[in-house]
């Protein structure tokens, strides 16, 4: 079958997040001007870039009280800064818990009951026990073609590691099982690595 989406589509769901996937989740945590602390997860992200190392996320949907957006993009306009926090399966149900339409008042690291801790290179807390965070600095927000769509870009500044994640000089993902997004309502976790070396190599 085929379908323009502009014409919609012909299922209960849009079928589009289900078709680009597994989507990397970047757990963005943020600090308001006003020293408020917010963290969410969002599956449009990625690293787009090796040196300078560079990260991106989208935003797209927004909030009544966030003028057009929601609590990441709009504390990051305030201060210029964001850390990713990477998700393993062991952290599902917090990192679910941080996805609700809270106010902006609320702390989802206290809300979640989840561990902060202050990140070295930024003014912004980053969750403590993640296998990995990125500390980041704003390098541009993006306002897509939509009324909510934001893509944000950062400059990663500073990494930490888990101790128990980095195995013979690696940053070993099958010590905690990262945690991916589907389509609809649906996750998956990768447990199976395998190495493929490119022609040439």
């Amino acid at each position: 079958m085929f379908y323009r989406p502009e014409d919609g589509h012909p299922f209960p769901h849009n079928p589009f997040n289900a078709i680009v996937t597994p989507r990397p989740i970047g757990w963005i945590s943020t600090r308001g001007a006003d020293g408020a602390d917010n963290l969410a997860p969002y599956s449009f992200f990625n690293a787009v870039a090796y040196v300078p190392p560079q990260v991106m996320f989208a935003s797209t949907s927004a909030k009544p009280d966030r003028d057009g957006t929601k609590d990441s993009v709009a504390n990051i306009r305030e201060t210029g800064v964001f850390c990713v926090n990477i998700v393993e399966i062991a952290m599902k149900d917090a990192m679910n818990l941080t996805s609700g339409p809270w106010p902006r008042e609320v702390d989802e690291f206290t809300a979640a009951g989840i561990a902060k801790s202050d990140c070295e290179t930024i003014a912004c807390a980053r969750v403590a026990a993640a296998p990995a965070s990125l500390e980041c600095r704003l390098t541009q927000i993006v306002h897509l073609p939509g009324e909510a769509n934001f893509a944000v870009f950062g400059e990663v500044t500073g990494i930490h590691l888990r101790d128990d994640c980095v195995v013979n000089g690696r940053f070993d993902v099958t010590r905690f099982q990262p945690l991916a997004r589907m389509g609809y309502r649906d996750y998956a976790v990768i447990r199976e690595v395998f190495e493929l070396r490119r022609p040439g190599e």
